[in-house]
């Protein structure tokens, strides 16, 4: 394999997995997207809603990646009373992976020991390394993709055909 000034191809899976969780979304209704895991309190759309909201608290919040367009996802899961559709989780899912996939293009094996703060609701600041929130971001995108999935599942609909 040729030495790669990207990190992308070592992040490859991912776009399949947002692809995924994008093919599952899509289809649902209102009442689908409401069911949740009883007695968990989450619905479906919330999760969604949660995943695309995260990716802009560490790509854009603590990281300082993408635009000011991102902004428009960064509370979603702060309003459970209103509901999301599959019209507006669609393109959220799509923009936020699309910035995330731009920063991997970017991004060389070279940045991954950056260092970045963020202070926590408690005043204490805490670092994390590009590497760190990078890994942080895939498997709280694969665990919420499995417990939509698995959500779906219960309620007999198709889940993330991984």
């Amino acid at each position: 394999m040729p030495a790669t000034s990207s990190l992308l191809p070592f992040y490859e899976g991912w776009n399949w997995h947002n692809a995924l969780l994008v093919k599952a979304i899509a289809p649902l209704t209102a009442d689908q997207l409401a069911l949740r895991p009883e007695p968990l309190p989450n619905q479906v759309w919330q999760i969604a809603a949660h995943i695309a909201t995260n990716r802009v608290f560490w790509f854009h919040t603590v990281l300082g990646e993408g635009d000011a367009s991102l902004e428009q996802y960064a509370d979603w899961e702060d309003f459970p009373d209103s509901p999301r559709s599959a019209d507006e989780l669609v393109p959220a899912l799509n923009a936020t992976y699309g910035f995330v996939r731009e920063c991997l293009d970017l991004w060389t094996p070279a940045m991954l020991d950056d260092r970045f703060e963020r202070r926590r609701s408690t005043g204490q600041v805490v670092t994390h390394t590009r590497q760190w929130v990078l890994w942080h971001l895939l498997e709280h995108d694969i665990h919420h993709g499995g417990e939509i999935s698995l959500t779906l599942g219960m309620h007999g609909l198709e889940g993330l055909d991984v």
